[in-house]
């Protein structure tokens, strides 16, 4: 998994003005839960601000990252939870932060990886990815930057789900039945099927 680095500053002013006011200077409001818990039982917040220019490396990126968080000198590592976005200028308004450690397993999106070349392929048809991602579990040190998924065996009307998945050291956490990818049948593939069988 790669690591980045960020900055972040406490929070003491809470509140929708201030959090305007915030953002006006360039900023972000973020969160960061950890093991901290309220008389609830529920994950306590930690409140603190990270420039804008220092959260754009980590979010607008393919790569998932282990977020080392320096908030007034203490370290964090951490991953993101949630980004919340403006509605129509797209411009990010907050971001939950989830503390992580060595041994505690985490549930993270990866980008699918497809590599070889399906046999489908070579017989005509078009190769089509369905999901970018897949959830896994594990501790954050056992999990890879992606998943590569071979598709060299991937016949023409054929697909792979989740489920004919396996990695080492990882669980998927993603239903067993997505389709992962498939290979579609083309009009080029369709005639040359027939030319074959009229032989």
């Amino acid at each position: 998994m790669r690591e980045i680095s960020i900055n972040g500053q406490k929070r003491t002013d809470l509140g929708k003005k201030a959090s305007k006011l915030l953002r006006k200077e360039g900023l972000v409001p973020c969160n960061l839960y950890g093991e901290k818990r309220n008389e609830n039982g529920l994950p306590e917040a930690f409140s603190f601000t990270a420039s804008m220019a220092e959260l754009r490396k980590v979010i607008y990126t393919p790569h998932v990252y282990l977020v080392n968080i320096n908030i007034d000198g203490v370290e964090h590592k951490a991953i993101i939870k949630e980004l919340q976005f403006h509605p129509t200028s797209d411009a990010l308004l907050h971001a939950d932060f989830y503390e992580v450690n060595e041994t505690k397993p985490i549930t993270v999106g990866l980008p699918v990886n497809l590599t070889g070349h399906a046999q489908g392929v070579r017989d005509g048809g078009r190769l089509n990815l369905s999901i970018r991602k897949i959830d896994v579990t594990a501790p954050y040190k056992q999990i890879p930057e992606k998943l590569d998924v071979d598709v060299t065996e991937l016949g023409l009307g054929k697909a792979i789900k989740v489920g004919h998945l396996s990695f080492e050291g990882l669980e998927i956490a993603t239903s067993k039945e997505v389709i992962v990818c498939s290979v579609k049948a083309t009009r080029a593939s369709r005639s040359a099927a027939a030319e074959a069988a009229a032989q």
